[in-house]
This record gives C-alpha cells, sequence and structure tokens, in this order.
C-alpha cells in the first residue's frame, strides 16, 4: 500500500503538522479555574479581618479573578466606619499571645477588650501591618469582588448605604456560583 492511500489524497504532512500543533496548544492550554478564587469571610473581629483581605489582595496580586463573600459577622468588615467596630476578645482566644501570663479569669474582666484590641493594633503597627480598612482598599483597587450576603444584610438590618463603595450584593447562589468556578475556595 502506499502512503497516498493511508493519509487519503487529502491530507497532507502541512495538515498533519497543523492537526498535531493544535492538539498540542489545547493539551498545553490553562485551566480557567486555576486562575480563580473565592473566600468566605465570615467573621467580624480584629484579628479574623486580617486573612481574608491579605489572601484576597495576594491572589488578585497573583492574577487570580477573586471575590470574597462577606457573610453572618464578617459583613462588618464591608462597613464605612470599620475602625470604630473592630474589637478582639481575649476571652476563648487562648492562642492570643499577651505581654505577661493572664488567668483565664482576667481575659474575661470589663475593659479586657478594650485593652487586648489596643494591644493587638500597637503590635501591628510596629511591625507596619496595614490597617483593615487599607486592605480593604487595596481589594477594591485590585479588582477582588467584595459580596455583602444579602440574607445577613437584611437579618441583620443592614442597608446599602452602610458599606463602602464598591461593594455588591449577592446571596448563598452567588457564593456557590464563584466557588463552583474556582480551583481555591476559602473558608474564613
Amino acid at each position: 500500500m502506499s502512503d497516498d492511500l493511508l493519509l487519503g489524497p487529502s491530507i497532507t504532512e502541512d495538515d498533519v503538522r497543523r492537526i498535531v500543533r493544535e492538539e498540542v496548544a489545547q493539551a498545553f492550554q490553562k485551566d480557567p479555574a486555576a486562575r480563580k478564587a473565592t473566600i468566605i469571610a465570615s467573621k467580624g473581629t480584629l484579628d479574623w479581618a486580617y486573612p481574608p483581605f491579605i489572601l484576597g489582595s495576594a491572589a488578585a496580586a497573583a492574577g487570580m479573578d477573586t471575590s470574597i463573600f462577606f457573610t453572618f459577622y464578617g459583613l462588618l468588615l464591608l462597613t464605612k466606619d470599620l475602625g470604630k467596630k473592630l474589637k478582639v476578645s481575649p476571652v476563648g482566644n487562648p492562642a492570643m499571645p499577651m505581654p505577661l501570663p493572664m488567668a483565664d479569669v482576667f481575659t474575661g474582666l470589663p475593659g479586657m477588650k478594650t485593652v487586648a484590641t489596643a494591644m493587638m493594633k500597637q503590635k501591628f503597627d510596629k511591625k507596619g501591618v496595614a490597617k483593615v480598612e487599607e486592605l480593604r482598599d487595596i481589594c477594591l483597587e485590585s479588582g477582588v469582588r467584595l459580596i455583602a450576603c444579602t440574607m445577613t444584610q437584611e437579618v441583620f438590618g443592614f442597608d446599602a448605604s452602610d458599606f463602602v463603595d464598591g461593594v455588591e450584593f449577592g446571596g448563598a447562589g452567588a457564593c456557590l456560583s464563584d466557588a463552583r468556578k474556582s480551583h481555591i475556595t476559602l473558608f474564613i
């Protein structure tokens, strides 16, 4: 049998090379989900405010299409007067580093939340860590989608005007739609 009969009269060597190039290119084409991250922020204390914004801005800096879905107490992180509301409590937080050992009975005393909050803010300032509001702004400037949970907004009585500009609104379906298209999904 001749080579012409095996390949057929209409397939040329250039066609075969083109087909192989296309197959190789398709095999090496990146999965779009590999460039997508979804983060769920569910806590609204000072110590839990940093992770979603740090990870969200880092993902955006790495070129990932990133969204952060704020639900339950995490919704507080999107409010305009955030700095006044963010606190940290040493109660129930045994890993919190204190300048000197303190018995649990003392951590629950009146005023300890204020002391712990001031200590943490001072420690972050000394180390040059950006404020939460700055990190939130970086996320917005980097194109990170900040999505407020509409159910939580309704339950806690927030109005759209309570939130910083650039916040989107969506329900659990919006979050799940993003998450199912992401290779990275984090619950914080």
